[in-house]
């Protein structure tokens, strides 16, 4: 089963907990719009869909989409729509996202990623609910309820000038920061319950989780949060024999898997090259390796600050065209990460 259907709920009883499911009603009443940081697995997304689901618009759409995994030359079309025509491969008009969560919620994760030259226009459907599309001289209105969340530290990318601070202000009328798992830990034992009910129902009274097991998660300080417990909780089902849970195996794994990975071999040197030239097969494996290391690095994300075009130098059209041309993916390279976290946390 799938960590997204798994992590369905928000799961806990430490006070840190507690006090954002006595908020989560009392702001889905309203429509403003609300700013939900915290780290990557502490489950902003989960706080997002509670509150959709506690709101008036609980029968409309919750559309969530993750700003970190869109091109950057795609982002303009993609929330805004474009009209038939507008640039090439227009060939049809398109709603945007905005349009599409109409009497609904529109969630906005990573928004820090969201392109400085597109602020302004996603500041004014925030303040009137228009915008126009890509190509298109008629104005739309739409009605939607905004969420939006970050894992960065909002403060420094203001500092920086990658984020506006009226859009920052207007997005934060309401802000909710998701504790990490590690200012939680009371909650551990019951998350481990939880999974155990989902992932194999009925293991929950087939394996316990001894004392020490309970130390050595309570002693970990979870950079992955409540996702990465999921992951350890499901490893050590695995990995039990008999009717204890094994999280020192698994709390093993975890830090094997951490070692960090071996560095790409570097590009030939002139003199290497003058001594053996390179056929044009072996000159395509060169860079197919080079970009898959790159991917490898950003997790594939291709866009943004942190994206694998960047690492390059490379326009990210450049690097998309290179990456259809090589026929990547994520499920044929020989990557070791995957193209997105888990959805869903708790």
């Amino acid at each position: 089963m799938r960590a997204a259907s798994v992590l369905g709920a928000l799961v806990g009883n430490s006070p840190e907990l507690q006090t954002i499911l006595r908020l989560i009603p009392m702001v889905a009443v309203t429509d403003v719009p609300v700013l939900i940081t915290g780290e990557s697995g502490s489950g902003k997304e989960l706080v997002a869909r509670a509150i959709h689901a506690s709101s008036r618009r609980r029968d409309r759409p919750l559309v969530a989409v993750n700003c970190a995994a869109i091109p950057r030359e795609l982002f303009e079309s993609e929330f805004f729509g474009h009209a038939r025509g507008a640039f090439s491969g227009a060939v049809t008009e398109r709603n945007g996202r905005f349009q599409a969560a109409h009497r609904g919620t529109l969630l906005l994760d990573e928004v820090s990623e969201f392109p400085s030259e597109l602020q302004g226009k996603l500041l004014r459907v925030l303040e009137d609910g228009c915008f126009q599309r890509v190509g298109d001289d008629r104005e739309r209105c739409v009605d939607v309820r905004l969420i939006a969340a970050t894992n960065r530290d909002v403060e420094a990318e203001l500092a920086s000038g990658r984020f506006r601070a009226d859009l920052y202000y207007r997005l934060g009328v309401f802000r909710l920061a998701m504790p990490p798992l590690r200012a939680r830990r009371d909650d551990i034992p019951l998350l481990v319950t939880h999974f155990l009910q989902h992932v194999a129902p009925g293991s929950e009274d087939r394996v316990s989780l001894s004392s020490e097991g309970l130390r050595l998660l309570a002693a970990y300080d979870w950079p992955g949060n409540v996702r990465e417990l999921f992951n350890v909780v499901e490893r050590a089902l695995i990995l039990s024999e008999g009717s204890e849970l094994r999280i020192d195996l698994a709390l093993r794994q975890t830090e094997e898997s951490k070692t960090p990975p071996t560095r790409p071999r570097p590009a030939p040197t002139q003199l290497e090259l003058a001594i053996n030239v390179l056929s044009q097969e072996e000159m395509d494996r060169l860079e197919r390796d080079n970009i898959v290391a790159a991917l490898v690095q950003t997790r594939w994300k291709i866009a943004g600050p942190r994206g694998a075009a960047r690492l390059l130098g490379v326009k990210p059209s450049t690097l998309a065209s290179r990456i259809k041309r090589l026929g990547l993916r994520p499920e044929n390279a020989p990557i070791t990460g995957t193209a997105a976290e888990q959805r869903g946390t708790a």
